[in-house]
Parts: structure tokens; sequence; C-alpha cells
């Protein structure tokens, strides 16, 4: 099958869920009103609560919940052929991820911005806060520390990747400055902050920077990874508009123009799939494609780390209610048009079918490797590009998203230590400064605790990420479920999701639990068996809260 035919069926499906399925969503159940009084504007602090255009907005929620993750897991996942994986992308945006995406702003707009884990306890109940937030701490933790890790990979496999990877900071301090300050227009200032960007991507290959192998003992990839989280640290201490906003703004334009010489490139050279439609042969070991596919491909698809950053980030800088449907939804369109390019790029992009199996050798192969591997021979045979300014492209691509996620992802873990410290009365951790460290130092212990002098040591749960994280996304989606029961509106949009996601993860984590207990693993075992519980409390908390919510508003009709 040629690849130009599965990008216009992918595109042109996400296209029509944002015009016909997400207007629905926003008239129909959510009911936005422009005219309500968003909590941007009743909190407006110039530091978290920023009233934001929408299309900024955008920016930073789509690049922050995009992250490397709408790569990785399609890059894996079409080992079960490149049909599964892009039948749930495309559906899983429309009717899953959009859905859960903008229904997670709505709910945290609606309650003064609080956080998803935080309205948990008024929504649903306290025994399912106290789970939502042992889940929410355990997913930005493997985010954190295995972005970490993943970005020192690149960095140093890709030596071209570094200067346009950190120049893209300075870039934005100044896009910052000149969009809060009102210097230019925002159209001046995205064209000139592209310009520079790639401008920075096309000298990396003539600057390339190699950190020393070693230093006093600590490894390159070590030292990458200390950076990467002083570096965090500090952005999550900044006012959002000064270098979150701005970064994630441009960098949501850059991937717009790399997915539009991405598929510019499948148009002109119209490569074939070399990958099976559906892998009959998969390697030894391979997991049942159900029901692993559905926690293999998160983001992309839905992910629960997008209900965080919705209700942790977005909805304290959302101008207008109506603006959610733009920036939620669209937001989810836009990853799902990543996910589909990298699976265009990794099954067209190698030359024969030999070549493809020589990559996807076994379960886990794949990932960001062959995504700028079999993109950037995409781009040189459609383009004309020269490889190494391709991979660079692509390398740059994966590590700002990357980087982006860490951005926000390091934020929101302090936001959950000082709403720890509100819940519990410990007033230093309610304060930015306490909480960063916190944030900070539970990673590094993760990542050099668990996994050594290499700092590698968020790999060691990142099993566990795919299960979890979906956990995740059905526990937002039991909370917008909740709330549409007693608006009394139609619950069937999040309901249908929310059980299909609660059957896969469980499914899926019993098949994990089993596996860990052959391999002896006990750790990840007993990790899984938490995860496991919480699960089944949550799936049984469901049903009691909304069966008791439908009586009610049975009852309440009758009479």
């Amino acid at each position: 099958m040629n690849a130009i035919l599965l990008m216009l069926l992918g595109l042109g499906a996400m296209f029509l869920g944002y015009v016909i399925y997400s207007k629905f969503i926003a008239e129909k159940i959510f009911k936005l009103d422009p005219n309500f009084r968003t909590p941007a504007h009743e909190f407006e602090d110039g530091v978290d609560f920023v009233p934001t255009n929408k299309y900024v907005l955008w920016g930073h929620h789509f690049t922050s919940v995009a992250g490397a993750a709408p790569i990785i897991g399609p890059a894996i996942a079409v080992i079960w052929g490149w049909v599964p994986a892009f039948l749930w992308v495309v559906f899983g945006t429309i009717f899953f991820a959009g859905v859960h995406d903008a229904g997670a702003i709505w709910a945290s707009n609606r309650n003064k911005a609080r956080s998803i884990g935080a309205l948990t306890g008024d929504v649903v109940g306290k025994r399912s806060q106290s789970l939502f937030m042992i889940v929410i701490f355990l997913v930005l933790l493997m985010v954190n520390a295995v972005f970490a890790t993943a970005i020192s990979g690149l960095l140093i496999n890709f030596p071209s990747s570094v200067v346009p990877v950190w120049g893209a900071i300075f870039v934005a301090l100044i896009i910052g400055q000149v969009i809060f300050r009102k210097w230019m227009n925002l159209g001046t200032v995205s064209i000139l902050g592209v310009v520079a960007l790639y401008a920075l991507i096309y000298a990396g290959p003539s600057f390339p920077i190699e950190l020393p192998e070693t230093v006093f003992g600590v490894s390159d990839n070590a030292q990458w990874i200390l950076v990467l989280f002083a570096y965090a640290a500090i952005a999550s201490l900044l006012p959002v508009w000064m270098l979150l906003q701005p970064r994630d703004y441009i960098n949501g334009l850059q991937l717009f123009i790399g997915l539009f010489l991405v598929y510019g490139a499948v148009l002109i050279s119209g490569p074939e799939l070399v990958a099976p439609a559906f892998n009959t042969n998969v390697p030894e070991g391979t997991p049942s494609l159900v029901p692993l596919l559905f926690v293999t491909i998160a983001c992309g698809a839905i992910s629960g780390f997008h209900g965080l950053v919705a209700s942790g980030t977005t909805s304290k800088q959302l101008d207008k209610e109506t603006d959610l449907r733009f920036v939620g939804y669209f937001g989810a369109i836009g990853e799902g048009s990543l996910s589909l390019a990298t699976i265009i790029a990794v099954t067209a992009g190698f030359a024969t079918l030999a070549d493809w199996q020589a990559v996807y050798h076994s379960f886990g192969q794949g990932g960001v490797t062959a995504f700028v591997q079999g993109g950037a021979n995409i781009l040189q045979n459609g383009l004309g590009l020269d490889v190494d300014l391709a991979q660079t492209l692509l390398t740059v691509m994966a590590v700002l998203f990357a980087g982006t996620t860490m951005d926000t992802g390091l934020r929101l873990q302090r936001y959950i230590f000082q709403e720890w410290g509100n819940i519990y009365n410990i007033k230093w951790m309610e304060k930015a400064a306490p909480a960063t460290l916190l944030a900070v130092g539970t990673c590094l212990l993760l990542a050099f605790g668990a996994g050594g002098a290499d700092g590698s040591g968020g790999l060691l749960i990142w099993p566990l990420f795919g299960t979890t994280n979906q956990l995740l996304a059905g526990l937002t989606l039991l909370v917008i479920t909740t709330m549409l029961v007693k608006l009394g509106r139609p619950m069937y949009v999040t309901l249908i999701p929310l059980l299909f996601l609660l059957v896969m993860t469980i499914y899926a984590l019993l098949i994990q639990l089993m596996g860990f207990y052959h391999k002896s693993d006990w750790f990840l075992f007993s990790l899984d068996l938490v995860v496991l519980i919480a699960a089944i409390w949550i799936a049984l908390e469901s049903a009691s809260v909304l069966t008791r919510l439908v009586r009610e508003n049975k009852a309440a009709k009758a009479s």
C-alpha cells in the first residue's frame, strides 16, 4: 500500500473529527459559555494564572502533552502491523483523546482551575482522591525521569542537535518578552521565532557539541541528566509567560512545519509501506496485540498525562471558555497527526521488509531512533534534504517536545507537593521553592538511586508507564462523566471510553503481573499489584458513584 493513501485517510478522518464531533461536544455536551469568567481572569497573578491568546495557549498545551511519547508508542506498536496502530491512533484521537483533553480543561475551568486530582475528592470521593494522587505522582515521576534519560541519549547520539536544542531556550526567552510586552504582533514574532529556530537547526551539524565521556567519574549521560533537571527546576519556577508559553508555542509551530515537510515529502516521493499490515510473524516474546496495543500507544490516542497538563497548567491560562475546543481537542488532533507521521516514517521509511525486520527483531525495538532514521530517508527521497540535516531536524523536534514535557511535568510535580502540603497542613511544602526541590529530589533519587551512576533509573519502572498512564486517563474520564451526570447531560461520550480503558488496563496489568512473577522481578511485581488494586478499586468506585447519581436523577425527575 502507498503511504499517500494512509496519510490522506488518517488526516481526513481527524479533520472531520475536529469540524463535526468537537463542535457537537462543545455545544451539546460541555455547553461552553464565552461569557464565563475563567480562573485565569479571576485569579490572575502574572505567574501561573495568566489569560493567554488561544494560539499561544494551544502551543503550550500541545507541546506539553506531546513529548516523545506519540513517537515512541506508535514506533514500537507497529511490530503488530501498521493497521492496528493506524486504527487506534485515528479513532482514539477522534473519540477518546479529544474528548478527554477538552473535558479535563472544562472540568478544571468550572472548578477554579483545580487539578483533576484535587477535583476527585469533591466529585467522586476521598478514597478515589487518595488513589488518584498516588497514580498521578507515579506517572509524573516516570515521565520526568525517563524523558531526562531519553533526551540525554539523543543529545549524545546526535551531537548536532545540541546547539538548536539549547539555543531554542534563548529564542523562547526573547519571544516571551516580546509577546508579553506587546512589542510586536503575534504573526511577526512567530515568523522571526521560526526563522531563528531553523537557523539553529541548519547550524547544528556544523557545530556538534559533545560532553566529556566522564568528569570526576560522572558519565556524559549522567551529566546531561543533571543539567536537564537543573534547567527544568528553574523553568518550573519562572512565570509561565517568560519561558513555558513562548517555548511551547514556538515548538508547536516548529512541529507543524516539520509535519508539513514530512507529509510533503510523502506526497512527492510516494513511498510504499514495507511493513506488514498485520504482522503474523512477530518475534518470539512479543505480547498479544490485545490489550497491549492500547497501553503501548497512549499519547497519540489517549493519555492520562494530558489530563494533568489540561487541569494543571492549561486551565490556569484559558482566556475564554470557548477557546478550550481549539486548545484541547485540536491539541489532540495535532498529537494524532504526529503519531500518524511516525507510523508512516517507521513503516515506509525503510527500503525493504528485510530492513524493517532487522530493526523490529524483538518487542520494544524501534522508538525514536527508527522514527529519525525512517523519517530522514523520506525527507531525503522526497525533498532532497541531506541525511544529516534531516536527522538533526527530526531529532531536534523529538528532543524539544520531550524537553517541554519535562518543563511542564516538573511544574506539575511541584503542584502535587504543594497540594499535599495543603491537604496535610504542611505549610513549608505549600511554597514553590521547597516543593520544586522535593520534585527534583524524587526524580533524581529514582534516576540515580535505582539506576546507578548513569542516571537511567527511570527506565526501571517505565514498563508500568503505559498501564498507569491509561488508568490515569480512566480516572480523568470518571471525573468528567460524574460532572456530566450531575448536570443531567449525556454521559455516553465519556462513559464508553472510560469503560474501554478500565477493561484494557486491568487486562494488561494482569498480563504484566504474570510476566513479572515468572521473571521473579518482585519490585515491578509489587508496583504492578498496587496499580492493579487501584484500577479495580476505581472501577468499583465508578460503578457505585455513577449508579447512585443516575438513580438520584431519575428520582428527581419522577418527583
